[in-house]
C-alpha cells in the first residue's frame, strides 16, 4: 500500500493509459513534423569526432544506454512528465544494462571507469533528465556513499541489489532550511541502547517516496559532527510526503520527509561517516555527474533543433535556411563540444585522483550554464513548438532549470572554486550584527 502523499509502484500509470486519443493520432501522422516522443532524433553533435576518445568498451555501452533510451523511454516519458508520475516498470530494465553502481568496484557492481559511467549518464539525460536523475542518486550518492564509508558487511549487504535495481535507495541531505549551506544540519542522532534515535526533517531528496532504503545524514549529539545512517524505508516514525506542483523534473519523486525517533541499530550506522568532510569526494563526483546530466540534456536539444530546423519550413524555405538560426545552432554546437571536453578531462582528473573539489565545482557551475543557454537557444529556435512536450525540447529547458541548481547552484560553485584560488573564503559573510 502507498504511504500517504506520494504515489507507489501500483499506482504506476500503465503505457495502455498513456496511449493519445485517435484525434491526436490522426493529427500527428498528418503532420509533416516527426514528434520526438514517437522517434527520438538522430544523435548529430559529435562534430568534433570526441567519440575517438573513447574506449571500444565505453563506445558500446553507451551505444546500448541510447538504443534503450531512444526505443523504450522515448516514447513513453512525456505523458509520465506531464503526470508527475514515474515508469516503475523502467527500473529493473535499468538494472539489466550494467551501467548501475558506476565505479565501485566489486558487490555486484560494474566497476566502470569515470568516463564510461558518464557517458552512460549523459545518453540517459539526452533523453530523459529525470530518469538520469534517478540513476545519479542511486549510483553517485547512496550506492557511493555506502561503498566509500560503509563496512563490508554494508556493502555485501546492499550494493549488490541495489546495483541491479533490485532495490531503489535515496540520499537524504537537504534540509528544509539548509540548502547550499550542506553542512548546518538539524536532523539529528542520539545514541539510544543498541543504535541510534533519528530526529529531523530533510526536503528534495529524490526517489524516496519509494525507496527500500535511505542514506541519511544527521548530526551526532555526542559529537556534533555529521554522521551517515542507512535507514530502512519502511521503519517506524518515517513519514514521507510527495512534493507537489514542480514545474521542473515532474517525474523525480521529490519529498519531504519527518524522522521522528526512527530507530538505526548500530550495525546500520555509516562507520567510516563521522564528519561532513568525509562526504566530499562523493559529494565532488556527483557534481562531475551531474555536469554530464547538463551534457544529454544540451545533446538532446541541439539533436531535436538540428531535425526540427531541416523539417519546418517557413517562407518558402527550412527554418534552417535563415542566418539567425544557423548562428544559434552553432552556438548550441560549439557549447557542447566545449562541454563535452571539460567532463572528459573531469573524468580523467578524478581516475587518477587528481581531482579537486575546486576542480568539480568548476566543472559543474561552468558546464550547467553553457548547457542551460544552449537549451535556451533551442526552446527559442522551435518557437510555439518549443513549450510543448511533443518536440522534446519543452519539456528538456524546464528539467535543465533543476539541473542548474542541484549539486550546489553556480553561485556555490563559483565561490567554492574562488576559496581554492584564492585561499579565502567568502561562503560565511562577516556577521553584520
Amino acid at each position: 500500500m502507498a504511504k500517504q502523499g506520494y504515489c507507489s509502484k501500483d499506482d504506476v500509470v500503465k503505457p495502455s493509459k498513456l496511449k493519445p486519443p485517435a484525434s491526436d493520432i490522426m493529427s500527428v501522422a498528418c503532420s509533416r513534423l516527426t514528434p520526438a516522443a514517437s522517434v527520438f532524433p538522430a544523435a548529430v553533435s559529435d562534430y568534433y569526432q570526441l567519440d575517438e576518445l573513447l574506449t571500444p568498451e565505453e563506445k558500446n555501452l553507451r551505444i546500448n544506454i541510447r538504443q534503450f533510451m531512444e526505443n523504450e523511454v522515448a516514447p513513453i516519458v512525456p505523458k509520465y512528465w506531464e503526470t508527475a508520475q514515474f515508469p516503475f516498470h523502467l527500473i529493473p530494465k535499468l538494472g539489466s544494462l550494467g551501467f548501475l553502481g558506476g565505479i565501485i568496484k566489486g558487490h555486484g557492481c560494474p566497476g566502470l571507469s569515470e568516463t564510461a559511467y558518464a557517458v552512460c549518464i549523459s545518453e540517459v539525460a539526452r533523453v530523459d533528465a529525470s530518469i538520469a536523475s534517478f540513476c545519479l542518486v542511486q549510483s553517485c550518492l547512496a550506492m557511493l556513499c555506502i561503498a566509500q564509508m560503509g563496512s563490508e558487511a554494508q556493502k555485501d549487504k546492499h550494493l549488490p541489489s541495489l546495483s541491479k535495481q533490485q532495490k531503489v535507495c535515496a540520499y537524504a541531505l537537504t534540509e528544509p532550511d539548509y540548502g547550499s549551506d550542506a553542512s548546518s544540519l538539524n536532523t539529528v542522532a542520539r545514541k539510544v541502547p543498541g543504535g541510534w534515535a533519528l530526529n529531523g526533517k530533510k526536503r528534495w531528496p529524490g526517489n524516496s517516496s519509494f525507496a527500500d532504503v535511505l542514506v541519511v545524514l544527521a548530526r551526532n549529539t555526542s559529537t556534533n559532527q555529521v554522521n551517515g545512517f542507512i535507514v530502512n524505508g519502511g521503519s517506524s516514525g518515517l513519514k514521507i510526503n510527495k512534493i507537489e506542483n514542480k514545474v521542473s523534473m515532474r517525474m523525480v519523486q521529490n519529498c519531504d520527509i519527518q524522522l521522528e525517533d526512527v530507530f538505526v541499530p548500530d550495525d546500520d550506522r555509516l562507520p567510516g561517516a563521522n564528519s561532513f568532510q568525509d562526504l566530499v569526494d562523493s559529494l565532488s563526483f556527483s557534481r562531475v555527474m551531474a555536469a554530464w546530466v547538463s551534457i544529454g540534456i544540451a545533446v538532446g536539444v541541439y539533436d531535436a533543433c538540428h531535425r526540427y530546423l531541416g523539417e519546418r519550413k517557413q517562407f518558402g524555405v527550412p527554418l534552417a535556411a535563415f542566418q539567425l538560426n544557423q548562428e544559434k545552432l552553432v552556438r548550441m554546437l560549439g557549447n557542447i563540444q566545449a562541454m563535452w571536453l571539460l567532463g572528459w578531462r573531469l573524468c580523467k582528473l578524478h581516475g587518477s585522483g587528481k581531482m579537486t573539489t575546486g576542480q568539480a565545482s568548476l566543472g559543474k557551475a561552468w558546464i550547467a550554464k553553457q548547457a542551460r543557454e544552449t537549451v535556451a537557444l533551442g526552446r527559442e529556435l522551435l518557437g510555439g513548438n518549443g513549450i510543448v512536450t511533443d518536440f522534446h525540447v519543452g519539456k528538456a529547458f524546464c528539467d535543465m532549470e533543476t539541473v542548474y541548481t542541484y549539486e550546489g547552484s553556480y553561485d556555490v560553485n563559483a565561490l567554492i572554486v574562488a576559496r581554492e584560488i584564492t585561499g579565502i573564503s567568502s561562503i560565511r559573510p562577516t556577521s553584520r550584527l
